[in-house]
């Protein structure tokens, strides 16, 4: 049976099929470890004492203490390990709303400033412009929010 002209043949749609299960399977070998790590240390007193120690300093941008692991988890390794610590975590809309923000300027600081190096720019400013625009922009929108 012929397919009409301008319709999408079988071997397209398994292609796309294969992609999309390769990279829900990346996703999900980064994002539910992290969501089960952190729950389980909600239920520990390790997400208490994090909580209580960051809370002055998140307190800044409208969020609580244990929202700093997120903000780790965003710098550290990659967005998506930071999308599973928020999904484990219980955190208003506006909360999520700022540490997306806050992650959109900072977010995967070792791999990103590796290839700023070798692109020739100052690892030094390229952190500092980008904690810079987080910190910014988290205190903005804690505020317009």
């Amino acid at each position: 049976m012929a397919l009409p002209s301008g319709s999408v043949s079988f071997n397209t749609l398994k292609r796309g099929l294969i992609s999309g299960l390769d990279v829900t399977w990346q996703l999900a070998k980064i994002m539910v470890p992290v969501y089960f790590i952190v729950t389980f240390l909600k239920h520990t007193p390790i997400i208490g004492l994090v909580a209580k120690l960051f809370a002055p300093l998140m307190g800044v941008f409208g969020l609580p203490g244990e929202a700093a692991i997120v903000l780790v988890l965003g710098n550290l390794v990659n967005l998506y390990a930071a999308v599973g610590a928020i999904v484990s975590l219980s955190l208003s809309l506006k909360e999520i709303a700022i540490l997306a923000i806050m992650l959109s300027f900072c977010h995967s600081l070792p791999v990103e400033t590796a290839l700023a190096k070798k692109i020739g720019l100052s690892a030094v400013s390229v952190i500092a412009v980008r904690i810079g625009l987080a910190i910014l922009s988290g205190i903005a929108f804690n505020f317009l929010l």
